[in-house]
């Protein structure tokens, strides 16, 4: 099936055009185009694809070998890297908090912004109950402590969120709660979300524009219930 392209009228988040990424003299992404509006998109694809690799892209973690890639219109590489990632806030896909509370935590990453970070209304966002703020962060359960990363990344007050594999190390429970509250921040906040996941399901519930990603290639791309029928 020929990849499809996002209709014109729709505003486009980011663009990535004949984008070639190496390491370690092997191809990662090869020649990769693709489209993504703003809204909810996934990238999904076997382990290994170059998925993750994309997000680093978006806000200039890395740079492409050849091509080029854009937001809302602009090529990154004219952005400063610090001012984009505050904008556009990737979550990994491991919790790397810093020692201390959870508190502590959120407030690092205020700092990065130069922004106070109101501690009990993210973890609220976040499906986090205010008391949790004192707690040491090393702690937590890796569920609770993803949770505590997307706290992080909101305290930012960014426009999109990154997201590489956000429930991979969690129960279906933790999974399903996570899930709500990234459909819940959606809705509140206006965020736009990539979701990297090898889950075509899990693409089905985040997303509404699917791209399909297989050996540095985006073979299919499109609306979520065409590209996943």
């Amino acid at each position: 099936m020929p990849s499809e392209v996002p209709p014109i009228l729709q505003p486009m988040l980011f663009d990535l055009e004949g984008v070639s990424v190496s390491r370690a003299r092997r191809e990662v992404l090869r020649g990769l185009d693709l489209s993504l509006p703003d809204g909810a998109s996934c990238l999904v694809g076997p382990s290994g694809s170059g998925k993750s690799t994309v997000l680093r892209l978006l806000n200039r973690l890395a740079d492409p070998d050849q091509g080029r890639v854009r937001y809302r219109g602009e090529d990154v590489r004219e952005r400063d890297p610090r001012e984009l990632r505050r904008e556009v806030s990737l979550v990994p896909q491991l919790p790397a908090l810093v020692p201390g509370t959870v508190a502590a935590n959120v407030e690092f990453a205020a700092a990065f912004g130069a922004l106070e970070a109101d501690v009990p209304e993210l973890l609220r966002l976040c499906g986090l109950d205010p008391g949790y703020a004192d707690r040491d962060a090393e702690r937590l359960s890796v569920g609770e402590q993803q949770r505590v990363m997307l706290a992080r990344a909101l305290a930012l007050e960014p426009r999109v969120l990154l997201l590489d594999e956000p429930t991979s190390a969690l129960d279906e429970a933790a999974r399903d709660a996570v899930e709500a509250t990234l459909n819940d921040l959606r809705g509140r906040l206006n965020l736009a979300t990539v979701t990297v996941t090898h889950d075509p399901a899990q693409a089905g519930r985040l997303a509404d524009w699917v791209v399909r990603v297989e050996a540095g290639r985006a073979v299919e791309q499109g609306a979520v219930g065409e590209v996943l029928a």
